[in-house]
């Protein structure tokens, strides 16, 4: 038996991110789950329509606060209508519908998988009844007595009418992962349809319980990125004549962050409040992190190839590389689109699984090719006893390969986390599994921003001629920046007495990041 099910997203959930730009008024449901009708499907001897799965914590009868956060934790389901078809009406027949509210703890009371059919069966048939006591006609429950749970609701259409409705409130007093199902045994039920909402609420809002502590994090992580932005920003003011384009994308980087952060904040802490969630500000913050990802990667990726620092231009590489970022873009963006716009159980549904390759096997080719072009710089500044920077970039290689371990490290916890968590039963440490790449990222980020600080030597990292340069140990020179952008290398040690050599240079490009041709260069390499 299935406990969770998500409905069809097809299409429509991939063509949000168009859609987004003219539906900025429109709303998505979350916690109030609404039903606008939904067919029952069938399932083993039964008619099935899954009404919900989240985690939802025991209610606080001692500690309350005000508004949603009034300690009060509870399903409702407020004014479902279900309505059957003619053909059921006209056998003039009382048919009856349950929902049925059970927990993970609790999957065992509902149902027989006892030896009449061999299978699962929701539903008691009249030999069930003869062999169990079970009622023929209705769902097979039995409830514990510790918990109540699980709990049936009963809703029967009059002789002649072709709908009823139901309205109840089930009080949780039981912290866990709860499932609600709507139930109609009857063969002659084919083709009922639901209408209506129900309401889940935990007792600090309505946030589905595994992206409660979202809110918590998200906080923290816009102070982080706040603070790391204003160390930044300062050493970036103090030394803005030697700031390089590289640097001035580590700052575009930050600000993406700490814009990401930021709005999936305010987008958790107006979901928990309210229970909706607007299109608009879910599809910033999807688009934002797919963007800030994208960035990031591409910085990684051209810094390793040693742009602007052994190489002026990427050459006939552009293309391939802005690809690259496009092609990764779309996928990341298609998956975040799919767990975020929209969703409503506990946890994602399966259909994101078809998503998570592309992106994946995106990500180990970023890999592949960052430590190949890693390697080729590293031996090209060894060549050219380019020392600072080859000290640099090794100490780049290293924060890289110590993420690229965790990082395998924890994909393998997250596989054994999610293979034994069938059932979520160990939702409440769900969010974990995305906080954790959320802040690699950020450590990652810190690394740069100290490798690449701004200073006065900045310009030492960038791209220089190399004419001389084999003569000359870059430990012993001093890089200050001359006249109409001219620079001269002023060599600090005299050699039997005589005056120390001036030599003029070309200037140094400290265009990191600009696409024209460089022949020279290309010949050089």
């Amino acid at each position: 038996m299935r406990w969770a099910m998500w409905g069809s997203k097809d299409a429509a959930v991939l063509c949000t991110v168009l859609l987004w730009w003219i539906s900025g008024v429109l709303q998505l449901d979350a916690s109030l789950h609404k039903y606008n009708h939904a067919q029952f499907k069938s399932e083993g001897n039964s008619y099935i329509y899954w009404g919900g799965y989240e985690g939802l914590h025991a209610s606080a009868t001692k500690t309350r606060g005000q508004g949603t956060a009034d300690g009060t934790s509870y399903i409702k389901i407020d004014n479902v209508k279900f309505t059957r078809t003619q053909a059921a009406v006209n056998r003039n027949v009382s048919d009856i519908v349950e929902a049925i509210v059970v927990d993970v703890a609790s999957k065992g009371n509902i149902g027989d998988h006892g030896p009449f059919t061999g299978n699962f069966e929701l539903c008691c048939t009249k030999d069930m009844a003869i062999q169990t006591g079970c009622s023929p006609g209705e769902v097979i429950i039995r409830p514990d007595h510790a918990t109540g749970l699980p709990k049936s609701f009963k809703v029967k259409f009059s002789e002649s009418d072709t709908s009823a409705t139901m309205s109840e409130n089930v009080n949780i007093t039981k912290t866990g992962m709860y499932t609600l199902i709507f139930v109609a045994c009857e063969p002659e039920l084919d083709g009922l349809v639901i209408d209506g909402m129900t309401i889940w609420k935990n007792p600090t809002g309505y946030l589905p319980g595994r992206m409660a502590a979202f809110i918590s994090f998200y906080a923290f992580m816009s102070l982080a990125y706040g603070l790391l932005g204003l160390l930044w920003f300062f050493q970036y003011v103090r030394h803005w004549k030697d700031i390089l384009q590289l640097q001035n994308c580590i700052s575009a980087v930050i600000a993406l962050g700490m814009s990401e952060m930021a709005v999936w904040y305010f987008e958790y802490l107006n979901f928990n409040g309210t229970g909706m969630r607007p299109m608009a500000i879910t599809m910033w913050a999807v688009t934002l992190g797919a963007v800030k990802k994208t960035v990031s990667r591409l910085l990684i990726l051209v810094v390793s190839m040693g742009y602007g620092v052994v190489r002026p231009t990427l050459g006939g590489l552009t293309s391939k590389v802005m690809l690259l970022g496009g092609t990764y873009f779309l996928a990341a963006e298609s998956l975040d689109v799919v767990e975020n716009v929209g969703t409503i159980n506990d946890p994602p549904g399966k259909e994101r699984l078809f998503l998570v390759l592309p992106v994946a096997m995106l990500d180990a080719f970023f890999i592949l090719w960052i430590f190949t072009s890693l390697s080729k710089t590293l031996e090209r500044l060894q060549a050219r006893r380019r020392f600072a920077k080859l000290e640099l970039y090794r100490r780049f290689t290293n924060s890289l390969a110590v993420a690229v371990v965790v990082s395998v490290l924890w994909i393998g916890y997250e596989l054994y986390f999610k293979a034994t968590d069938e059932f979520g039963e160990r939702w409440q440490s769900y969010w974990i599994i995305h906080a954790f790449w959320s802040g690699l990222s950020f450590a990652l980020l810190v690394v740069i921003c100290i490798l690449w600080a701004p200073s006065q030597n900045s310009t030492r990292y960038a791209y220089s001629e190399d004419v001389g340069e084999e003569d000359l140990d870059e430990e012993a020179v001093a890089l200050t920046s001359g006249v109409a952008g001219k620079s001269t290398v002023v060599v600090e040690t005299e050699k039997n007495g005589a005056k120390p050599d001036v030599k003029e240079r070309k200037p140094i490009s400290t265009d990191v990041f600009s696409l024209e041709d460089d022949l020279e260069e290309d010949k050089r390499d």
